[in-house]
């Protein structure tokens, strides 16, 4: 009895002639059916958005001051350093896709979909870092619907980097609901707190 094989999408011959066609194109194949140039616009300007967001958490770093600052701005350094590695990747899968990573400080806060604030007090900046990686977190999510499983490997390489700034929102929430609002500490919200104390110098 004869097995019906559903056949490869392309015979093996086909598949070698094109790879060996256009081969400066890297991994771009003919199989490539999304429009290369939008992504790779979508692209840089996400590489623009990681670049203006560790020059913000770094001059965050750097500028914090008063009673909180040392633990806010260590959280600030570590933010710096991954939206670092998030620019690089997403740089060499623009290489990968034939194109070219746009460095240029010209031009890139208007290419980044977020903005550089540096507020004086510390609380600004904890607030300003939260709209960042709001912006990021919508941003990264219609970049991935645009390219769906027409893009596999940038799909995978974008959600991961979504699920980090998904952190980091919830890391600048935390922050500035301990911290409290208008750079004042943050009220004590425990009752278990207040009850102890009452209870601390009842026994007294």
């Amino acid at each position: 009895m004869a097995a019906n094989k559903q056949p490869f999408l392309s015979d093996i011959q086909t598949i070698r002639r094109r790879a060996r066609e256009h081969m400066q194109r890297g991994a771009v194949t003919d199989s490539y059916t999304l429009d290369r140039d939008t992504v790779l616009k979508l692209l840089n300007e996400a590489l623009a958005t990681e670049l203006v967001c560790v020059l913000r958490y770094k001059a965050h770093y750097y500028l914090a001051s008063g009673i909180n600052a040392k633990s806010v701005a260590a959280e600030f350094l570590e933010h710096a350093n991954e939206e670092q590695g998030h620019a690089d990747q997403i740089a060499e899968r623009i290489t990968q896709l034939d194109g070219t990573p746009n460095f240029a400080p010209d031009g890139l806060s208007s290419r980044s979909h977020a903005e550089f604030v540096v507020p004086e007090d510390l609380a600004g900046m904890i607030e300003e870092n939260l709209v960042a990686e709001r912006i990021a977190i919508d941003s990264y999510r219609e970049i991935i619907n645009y390219v769906g499983d027409r893009d596999t490997t940038t799909k995978r390489l974008l959600e991961g980097i979504l699920a980090v700034e998904e952190e980091h929102a919830e890391d600048m929430k935390t922050l500035m609901e301990d911290f409290g609002k208008k750079g004042e500490p943050a009220k004590p919200a425990a009752p278990a707190r207040r009850a102890g104390a009452k209870a601390s110098s009842g026994r007294g």
